[in-house]
């Protein structure tokens, strides 16, 4: 890969040569070509006003900066904490960033961010990165934060041993597969505040999965068991009530002085308040004032609540629901989805132009049942789906499934609900027998990679590849829809090798074919997200991939 030397990263190393050409061809694209440019610049080092000025931009002025103090209350849903590296639900980390922190910040225009980490650096081909961390950050225990913590938290990432650890799909190219730990070599200390990570093979999906929710940094003495007990953290709060299901609340840590002292952590306390999945218990929340902030609010609900005066912000993304029959599951003693007719017959029987009319209300657009979104740098059109009821029918009599009766599973209350009921009307009208099956969100994310025929939504990652490692490769823990297929993991370890996106494109195309053809999911729709809040809140906007940035948050007057 030849290398420029016009822009550098913060190291004043140049950056390759595919992202200038990328730059060119992002300047006179769309808004999403422009953010997905601005990821990929910044996931190899680029500060945030290099990767604008090698658009010809100004880097955005910063929003208003909010007063400190005060209290706010977030409507959102309060889990059971488990360990952090196998929480597999964009909320369960809500409470736990306040005082866990992460390395790198992923943002809403693209770039990535260093928390944790200072800077960083990556060589041509995306084999070595060099991890810079941050100076004269302490855990509230009074101790250092060095790069053995950095260190000693890549490796329990790695170990792909821990059931649900999806951390371990994400930075696979640093784990050995024989012994499914961190390969050796692979997590070196330099020094105290410089780690160097030699990947297996080339990744530009590294720094994106250190931003991803999972990887909440946690010190040595960390267990899941002692994480209210024994809250030690870098950050600037501390727990004070957590009650699953019902409330929790975090304060600010006036013992602890936080590295990012008057960079954010506006507010003195905030307050988590679970209303369940009933919607509207959550309007019926705004309408009593007993909230400043909506995590998700429903789509029917958003002019209602602009009508009593709240803010309502929104942002178009790849964030998505998918209904997916799973392959691997029995039923009856037999794996009615591992024929791949079944599957094509449920695809043919879907109208995904119609569930997002009657399960999101038209708020997004139609997808294309292969998971890779526009907003994706490498995403490749190769056509709509075809919508064939007549046709689902009797291919599904072909592989002698003509008198089964599948089991669609959701959890209650929602779009998640709506668009499960959506589906089941469409594939009863082609003559598809199902029966709908509702479960609270408490029992359904107990076993959500297991059922054999459900519904998920999936929060948008910055590259597509990205997300096919986490969902579709075949070792991967989030694999739902127990997908194996040899040459799909051999091209997309080939696309992850690639940073100029055109050439990831050339291999995305048969990557989503593949999807396609396969017959993996049902994908109806892209989501747009939403979130409401009083109008005196300052920077509560919704995350494009629904991240926790609470210490952005506050009042414009505390």
């Amino acid at each position: 890969m030849k290398l420029i030397s016009k822009f550098t990263n913060r190291k004043g190393h140049a950056l390759p040569n595919a992202l200038n050409e990328t730059a060119e061809a992002a300047k006179s694209g769309t808004e999403v070509d422009r953010r997905e440019f601005l990821a990929m610049a910044s996931a190899f080092g680029a500060t945030a006003t290099t990767a604008y000025a090698m658009l010809g931009m100004a880097t955005p002025a910063n929003a208003a900066t909010p007063t400190r103090g005060g209290t706010m209350r977030l409507e959102v849903g309060v889990h059971a904490f488990k360990d952090t590296r196998t929480l597999d639900f964009a909320a369960m980390a809500m409470v736990a960033s306040n005082w866990l922190e992460y390395l790198v910040e992923y943002n809403n225009d693209g770039t990535f961010k260093p928390r944790l980490l200072e800077d960083w650096s990556v060589n041509d081909d995306a084999t070595v990165y060099t991890l810079n961390i941050r100076k004269g950050v302490t855990w509230n225990d009074g101790s250092a934060f060095t790069a053995q913590d950095v260190a000693r938290n890549l490796e329990r990432w790695c170990d792909a041993e821990v059931e649900g650890n999806s951390m371990a799909s994400r930075l696979k190219t640093l784990v050995d597969s024989a012994t499914n730990k961190a390969a050796d070599g692979a997590i070196k200390v330099i020094d105290d505040h410089t780690v160097q990570l030699t990947c297996v093979s080339s990744d530009i999906t590294i720094i994106p999965s250190l931003a991803d929710y999972p990887a909440l940094v946690v010190p040595e003495s960390y267990t899941p068991e002692t994480m209210l007990t024994n809250p030690v953290g870098t950050g600037p709060y501390k727990p004070v009530e957590f009650e699953v299901g019902v409330r929790a609340a975090v304060e600010r840590n006036t013992d602890h002085t936080w590295w990012g002292e008057g960079t954010g952590a506006w507010v003195d306390r905030f307050e988590f308040l679970d209303y369940g999945t009933d919607t509207s218990a959550v309007l019926g929340a705004v309408e009593a004032e007993e909230v400043d902030v909506t995590y998700n609010p429903p789509s029917e609900h958003l002019e209602l609540m602009e009508a009593l005066g709240w803010q309502v912000q929104s942002i178009d993304t790849g964030s998505t629901v998918v209904i997916r029959p799973n392959q691997k599951a029995e039923v009856g003693g037999t794996k009615p989805y591992a024929d791949v007719r079944v599957r094509k017959a449920l695809q043919m029987a879907v109208s995904n132009e119609l569930t997002l009319e009657l399960g999101f209300n038209n708020k997004g657009s139609a997808a294309e049942n292969h998971h890779v979104a526009p907003a994706h740098p490498e995403y490749a059109d190769i056509g709509k789906p075809v919508h064939d009821p007549a046709g689902a029918k009797a291919l599904m009599a072909e592989a002698g499934m003509a008198d089964f009766e599948h089991e669609l599973i959701s959890i209650d209350g929602g779009f998640r609900k709506d668009t499960a009921d959506a589906v089941a009307i469409q594939l009863r009208d082609a003559g598809i027998n199902v029966k709908r099956t509702v479960m609270p969100g408490s029992t359904f994310w107990n076993d959500w990679t297991k059922y054999p025929f459900s519904i998920t939504d999936w929060n948008h990652r910055p590259l597509g590849v990205q997300l096919y490692g986490i969902c579709y490769q075949s070792t991967a823990k989030w694999n739902e829809a127990g997908y194996s297929n040899t040459e799909f993991d051999a091209l997309l370890e080939k696309a992850v090798a690639l940073a100029d996106a055109d050439q990831r494109r050339e291999v995305m195309v048969k990557l989503e074919q593949i999807m396609v053809d396969d017959a993996v999911i049902i994908q109806p729709y892209w989501r747009s997200l939403f979130r409401t809040s009083k109008p005196d809140v300052i920077g509560a906007e919704p995350h494009i991939s629904f991240l926790p940035q609470l210490y952005k948050w506050g009042w414009a007057n505390a």
